[in-house]
């Protein structure tokens, strides 16, 4: 007891040294009070087991900063060293991995195995089912496919039968030639005339007949002035034309036009594409009157 005493004395003195009371030190350790001051007085008798006794032990010499290992060797003798005998009964049942039998242990090793190839075998069984079903779904199209092979086969067989029951030397009948349809042919539209009706002064007059339209192009070789009015005195254009530009005009709708021509050399004037030719090429300026006649 004279050791234990001196193990109990070494850390109340180092409580002291420290100004710590039991109070403070149950409230640093979270160890009851009455438990401190029997390791204190060496009656390890009331504290429940030999490893709460290393342990609070421990706890007590680390609150008083002193080094639990150099306590635990230099009262070696006096500090219980087997505890495992006192573990509580609720620790003392728990196992580790380590402990269980050599049969669970393999168990174990064995189990991600195991379910690996139960997940296998239940994606097959998952895959057959839907395979099953489908075939179920679709009961005709194995014999739609059987059916289109006989088929196919019964053509081939058939042709090739036909093809040997075909004399060689038959003679091929001559197509007849397709009768070759009459091309109706559309009456000619007759070709419009352009013809001088008379001259008067520097008027000229032209009849045009035979026409379906009547288009006026106005074509400047040179710079010149074309003024153009209908037969009421109706004015459609007054300006002057530079060379090398042209003009058209559509009097299908007038009976008939004149014409005043500025420059006539440097002139030229297209009735419905057609050139007219001046009765007078020289007379500047000079008026050319066009009688339209629709018949």
């Amino acid at each position: 007891m004279l050791r234990l005493s001196e193990l109990g004395n070494r850390l109340k003195q180092a409580r002291e040294e420290k100004n710590i009371s039991l109070d403070d030190l149950q409230a640093m350790t979270k160890i009851q009070k009455r438990y401190l001051l029997g390791i204190e007085e060496g009656n390890y008798s009331m504290i429940p087991g030999k490893f709460y006794v290393r342990a609070f032990i421990k706890q007590y010499a680390e609150a008083v900063n002193l080094n639990p290992e150099m306590i635990f060797e230099e009262y070696k003798n006096e500090i219980p060293s087997t505890y495992n005998d006192d573990l509580p009964e609720q620790l003392s049942r728990v196992k580790t991995h380590k402990q269980l039998p050599k049969s669970a242990s393999k168990f174990l090793d064995l189990l991600p195995r195991l379910l690996i190839v139960a997940a296998v075998i239940l994606i097959a069984i998952v895959f057959w089912v839907w395979r099953q079903n489908a075939a179920d779904s679709n009961p005709g199209e194995e014999a739609t496919k059987v059916e289109n092979g006989n088929e196919y086969t019964n053509n081939v067989e058939n042709t090739a039968a036909g093809n040997e029951d075909e004399d060689p030397e038959e003679e091929v009948q001559e197509e007849t030639p397709p009768v070759e349809e009459e091309v109706k042919q559309e009456p000619e539209t007759p070709a419009q005339t352009l013809t001088v009706k008379g001259k008067e002064g520097t008027t000229t007059t032209y009849n045009l007949s035979g026409a379906a339209k009547f288009q006026l192009e106005v074509i400047a070789k040179g710079r010149t002035w074309v003024s153009i009015k209908n037969g009421k005195g109706k004015s459609f254009f007054g300006a002057e034309i530079a060379g090398g530009e042209s003009q058209t005009f559509d009097f299908t709708a007038e009976s008939e036009i004149t014409v005043r021509v500025g420059n006539v050399p440097g002139t030229e004037l297209k009735i419905n594409g057609q050139l007219l030719q001046y009765e007078d090429a020289k007379t500047t300026p000079q008026n050319i009157t066009i009688i339209y006649s629709k018949e």
